[in-house]
C-alpha cells in the first residue's frame, strides 16, 4: 500500500466549497488558518498554497464573485502608523498572501483593513469611514450586498459581529477614537482618526464570547460545514448572522459576552 504524503488536493478544496453551499457570484469573507487542513498536494510553500486556494475559490465563485480577507493591523490601536501598501496584517498566511496579490485592493482602515480580489474588490475596499463598524463601513456594505462568511478552520463567528452589536446599540460597548498617521494608496501621509467599538477593559466579564453563537447557529443549521483534509470549512450568510443575533439579544442582551454564559 502506497502511503500518501498529503492530506487534500486542490480539487478537494473546490468540492468542499460546493458542499458547504458556496455558489457563483457570491462575495465571500474568509477568516482562515489554512495550516490546520494539513498538507496540500503539490504545494511546497505559502505562495503555492495561496494560489491553489485562490484558484479553487475563483472557480467556485466565477467571474462575478469576490474574495475578501481581513488584513487587520490594529496600527492606531497600537499607536503605530499605517501604510496601506506596506503595513502587514496579522490574520494569517492566506490573508497576507492575498494582500500581496497584484490583483488585490486594500482598504485604508488603520485598524481593520480588508483586502479583496474579484468583481467587487474596489467597491468593498474604497472610502473607509472613521467608524470601522458604522454606516458605510466594509461590514455595512458586506451585509447590504448579501455577503457570505466562509471560514477556514474557524467557527461560524466573525469580526462582523461587532458591526451587528453597534447597529443594535448593545449596552456594553462604545466608540473609542484612535488617531494616527496613515499613508494612503497614493503615497500621501495624512492625519486620520478611526473609531473602534470597544468594551471596558476594567470589566472583564464583558469580553467577547462567540462560542454560544457559533454552537447555536450550527445546531440550528443556520451555518453549514464541510470537511477538507484535517480541517473544516464553515459557511453562514451575513444576513443570517444579523437576524439571529438580533433575535437572541432581545431576550439576552449580554449573549455575546462572557457575562452571558
Amino acid at each position: 500500500m502506497i502511503e500518501l504524503n498529503y492530506d487534500y488536493t486542490q480539487e478537494e478544496i473546490l468540492d468542499s466549497l460546493f458542499q458547504c453551499g458556496i455558489k457563483k457570484g457570491d462575495s465571500v469573507f474568509i477568516h482562515s488558518n489554512i495550516g490546520f487542513f494539513g498538507a496540500l498536494k503539490n504545494a511546497n510553500n505559502k505562495e503555492e498554497y495561496y494560489q491553489s486556494f485562490k484558484k479553487a475559490l475563483s472557480e467556485a465563485l466565477g467571474k462575478e464573485g469576490t474574495i475578501i480577507v481581513p488584513t487587520f493591523s490594529y496600527s492606531f490601536c497600537n499607536k503605530e502608523g499605517f501604510n496601506v501598501k506596506t503595513t502587514k496584517g496579522v490574520c494569517g498566511v492566506f490573508s497576507e498572501q492575498l494582500r500581496l496579490d497584484p490583483e488585490a485592493f486594500r482598504s485604508e482602515d488603520a485598524n481593520f483593513s480588508v483586502a479583496a480580489v474579484g468583481r467587487l474588490a474596489s467597491f468593498f475596499t474604497e472610502d473607509a469611514p472613521e467608524f470601522s463598524f458604522g454606516p458605510g463601513s466594509f461590514w455595512d456594505k458586506f451585509l447590504k450586498n448579501k455577503g457570505i462568511f466562509c471560514n477556514f478552520n474557524f467557527d461560524a463567528a466573525s469580526t462582523f459581529i461587532h458591526y451587528v452589536e453597534r447597529t443594535l446599540k448593545v449596552p456594553y460597548r462604545y466608540d473609542k477614537p484612535f488617531p494616527g498617521i496613515i499613508v494612503n494608496s497614493e503615497g500621501k501621509a495624512e492625519k486620520r482618526v478611526f473609531y473602534h467599538f470597544v468594551y471596558d477593559l476594567n470589566t472583564p466579564e464583558l469580553i467577547a464570547n462567540f462560542e454560544r453563537f457559533s454552537s447555536l447557529v450550527l445546531e440550528k443549521n443556520i451555518a453549514t460545514t464541510s470537511n477538507l483534509g484535517k480541517g473544516q470549512i464553515t459557511k453562514i450568510s451575513a444576513e443570517n448572522v444579523y437576524d439571529f443575533i438580533e433575535t437572541q439579544i432581545k431576550s439576552e442582551p449580554y449573549f455575546l459576552t462572557a457575562k452571558g454564559r
